[in-house]
């Protein structure tokens, strides 16, 4: 019973029958859906992409029905994939790696090993939950890192203005940006800054505002440039 669950569907065949092809494509959809569903638990994604994460394992196991082991249309279709890759937006590591799941998904479900297919996503979205709940690789002073914005007026020296402040409620930060607002009569600067554990953002607020001649000042977390997919 078990090695018939993990045989081929189109194994033993010259030509690609219906039934073979429904199972194939439906079991693929299933199974893309059920891992879109998963990586939304740990993960926020937008719904192009959950959808795209749902149907790829199902584009896929389509064109490999097609090829069906011609090499130079495999060359080809692997040539449009890189097409399209350097097209899109690059997307964080983690949504790379669901997409290349869900291909690996979609190649077993192509070639008819459903079971094989099934097992995978099974394996790799146990894995994706698990590190997700053990939090690994995440930094654990991740709440602490912060994009800090100043307004001064042009009359300020801002290269060594903050630096006692920074030495107090900071463990590190680094000058990123400097522009000029307001007809050249500001300068707008903007940090990436650490907070150090017990540092009280009101009380750096605070401090800040009384060297800026109380002008706009924005503290909040770090964002990643990343595009979205």
């Amino acid at each position: 019973m078990t090695s018939s669950i993990f045989n081929s569907v189109t194994e033993g065949t010259a030509t690609l029958g219906t039934t073979a092809f429904f199972t194939c494509i439906i079991s693929a959809l299933v199974l893309g859906t059920v891992m879109a569903l998963i990586y939304r638990i740990r993960n926020s994604s937008s719904q192009s992409f959950l959808v795209t994460l749902s149907v790829i394992p199902a584009a896929v196991a389509m064109v490999i029905m097609l090829v069906n082991g011609d090499f130079g249309t495999g060359v080809a279709v692997a040539g449009a994939f890189g097409l399209i890759r350097f097209r899109s937006a690059p997307g964080t590591a983690k949504e790379i790696a669901a997409i290349f799941t869900a291909m690996g998904v979609g190649l077993a479900c192509g070639v008819g090993y459903i079971g094989y297919a099934a097992a995978f996503a099974a394996i790799m979205c146990g894995a994706m939950l698990l590190y997700g709940f053990v939090g690994l690789g995440s930094e654990k002073n991740e709440e602490r890192q912060k994009k800090l914005t100043i307004t001064i007026p042009e009359n300020l020296d801002y290269s060594r203005v903050f630096d006692d402040l920074f030495e107090k409620y900071t463990v590190s930060h680094k000058l990123v940006n400097v522009k000029t607002t307001n007809m050249g009569s500001l300068f707008k600067l903007s940090y990436d800054v650490e907070l150090r554990g017990d540092a009280s953002e009101k009380g750096f607020i605070d401090e800040l505002r009384c060297r800026n001649a109380n002008l706009e000042i924005s503290l909040h977390r770090r964002e990643s440039s990343i595009g979205e997919l």
